[in-house]
């Protein structure tokens, strides 16, 4: 089943990936590109109070916007809180020499505090703070719920509809397709800059889909169809020694049996 991207706090459809004229029937390569990192985990934060508003407001139908302010500014709810704890367990869950040793870290909020409880794990990996692996901005519509938008300006709503998440810009915006253009950046000065390191992203699902489709290499296809990206999940690529290959996508072992009453204890 098409599973379409969760956009900082909701979910909307995706277009298909078009095929090439011609290449009906062909067999379908990527060249991956070379990278000199050892690993990438990448965390999306825990669950967000907009998270929350949001899908209060799908089951619902509610129109009403339920969140105020930038997103930027959007905090863990209490169950996000309980959730970045236990990535603090799974962090330091890993032997000597093995887990990440550098960490960067989108400047929203509920990224950071997402980090602040993992830290708890460990005192001496370095943390750094980059703009570019911030959540997709919304423009306009940030913080719109998707049942507001439509309320408010269903032409817009359609052309979201018709273009599929990749595509769609909306004004002031990002697509889910220049999101990758600056992760792709990212990663490659980040390549280039921390050659040998093990690296530890602690973002938002956007970059994380984002980063699968860069990483995936040249004529890797627009990925429309991936599984979820669930809140405080790990996705690790390790080095073959060249390349860094996807070993595991959105884990959530770490989370199991925790409950909202965890959360708020």
């Amino acid at each position: 089943m098409a599973v379409p991207h969760h956009d900082a706090h909701g979910e909307s459809g995706a277009a298909p990936t078009a095929a090439v004229p011609g290449q009906e029937g062909r067999r379908v390569e990527t060249l991956l590109p070379p990278s000199t990192l050892a690993a990438i985990w990448a965390v999306r934060h825990g669950q967000s109070t907009a998270n929350v508003a949001f899908a209060e407001a799908e089951r619902n139908g509610g129109a009403d916007l339920p969140v105020a302010g930038r997103d930027s500014d959007v905090p863990l709810s209490a169950l996000g809180q309980a959730q970045a704890r236990t990535l603090a367990g799974w962090l330091s869950g890993h032997t000597p020499g093995t887990g990440p040793d550098l960490v960067v870290c989108s400047p929203y909020l509920r990224a950071r505090q997402t980090w602040a409880a993992m830290a708890e794990a460990t005192t001496d990996v370095p943390v750094l703070v980059d703009e570019r692996v911030r959540d997709r901005e919304m423009g306009v519509f940030e913080l719109h719920p998707p049942g507001a938008l439509a309320s408010w300006a269903p032409e817009e709503a359609a052309r979201r509809a018709l273009l599929g998440e990749w595509s769609y810009r909306p004004p002031g915006g990002e697509a889910l397709a220049d999101v990758a253009l600056r992760v792709r950046n990212f990663t490659t000065e980040l390549a280039a800059a921390a050659a040998g390191r093990r690296v530890l992203l602690v973002a938002h699902d956007a970059v994380v889909i984002a980063l699968r489709y860069v990483l995936a290499g040249l004529g890797a296809p627009v990925p429309v169809e991936l599984p979820p990206v669930p809140n405080a999940s790990v996705t690790h690529w390790r080095s073959d020694g060249r390349h860094l290959r996807l070993a595991h996508w959105g884990q959530t072992a770490h989370l199991t049996g925790l409950t909202l009453a965890e959360g708020m204890a």
